[in-house]
Parts: C-alpha cells; structure tokens; sequence
C-alpha cells in the first residue's frame, strides 16, 4: 500500500490509542469484524471513505485531519488555486484533491478525482459509503457502474447518487476522466 494509506491508517491508530478504546472494542462499535479493522489499521490494505467518516465522526475530528494530518483552520471561506487542492492518495485507483481540506465544520467533502486509463480487462473496484453524491464530468469519459447500472458520462454530464449503493468508476476510451466529486 501507498505511504500515505499507512498514514492514515497511523491516525486512525493513533485515535484510538489516545481515547483508550481496544480494537475489538472499537470494530464491534463500527460493526466491522476485528480482523477487517485491524487491516485498515496496518495500513495494508485500501481504506473505504465510509469507514474514514465513521472514524471521523466517532472522535469529532475533520475528515481532512485523518486525510492529510493537518487540522482545518478556516471558518469563512477557503480559495483553491486550479490545481493546487490538497492531494490526497486514499485508493490507489484514483487520485483525489480536496478542494476544502482547510474549512472547519464542512457539510460537504468536495473533491477533484482524476481516474487514469487502464487495460479494458482491469476489474472496476468498488466502494459504498453513507450519504450521497454528485459526480460531474470535467475531463474525459466516465463509466460509473452504479448497484450493477452502467452509466457512460462525458464531459459536463453529471450523476446524483445515494453512494450507499455499490458504485465504481473506469476512465474510457484511453484517455483519464477527471470529475468533481461532492460527497455530502
């Protein structure tokens, strides 16, 4: 796994470690087994975003904080320059800038998500988490496969989904997808 999944996962550790909870305690709370919690821990393996919220709201901190280890410090606004959001490498398929990471209190986690190209024989991994989402197409072709529906989006298409639902992307046509993705 990526160093900065092993950092996440740290913090998450890190947490726990700081309010005393055991990780069987914790894992029986999220309604996870023990073993697939321990995994997210080690950093060993891709984390799901509903799990990071789960944490998240469970110890009150941003989101962000578990992402990028820093804490938010802004309550008005916050300006990001064209492509100068926070990178954030929180699954391997996509690369995800957060385009708030510093606004306290968000409603809404807004992302830029490039998905690069691969081989059309390359499995679409999938992930669910609470809540919704819109995706709109910046850049490129999307097929998002949504409980089992394939969608083909193209540049200014958009999607709004309740993201408890199965859901993957796949970049077409040799070319990345860039979309904005706003989970709330």
């Amino acid at each position: 796994m990526s160093e900065q999944i092993k950092l996440i996962a740290s913090r998450i550790k890190e947490l726990r470690d700081i309010s005393a909870i055991s990780a069987q305690s914790l894992a029986a709370e999220l309604n996870i087994s023990e073993e697939i919690y321990l995994e997210y821990e080690s950093g060993n393996t891709d984390i799901p975003v509903s799990f990071l919220y789960q944490i998240a709201n469970r110890f009150n901190v941003e989101l962000s904080a578990i992402l990028t280890g820093d804490n938010p410090r802004l309550h008005t606004y916050q300006v990001v320059r064209k492509g100068k959001g926070a990178n954030v490498e929180r699954r391997e398929d996509y690369k995800y800038q957060s385009l708030a990471n510093n606004f306290i209190g968000k409603k809404a986690e807004p992302f830029i998500v490039t998905v690069a190209p691969e081989d059309d024989s390359f499995p679409v991994h999938f992930n669910s988490h609470k809540g919704q989402e819109f995706n709109y197409v910046i850049e490129g072709t999307l097929k998002i496969i949504i409980n089992g529906h394939e969608l083909v989006l193209e540049e200014g298409d958009s999607v709004y989904f309740d993201s408890s639902a199965n859901h993957g992307m796949k970049a077409l046509n040799g070319r990345q997808a860039k979309f904005l993705a706003i989970i709330l």
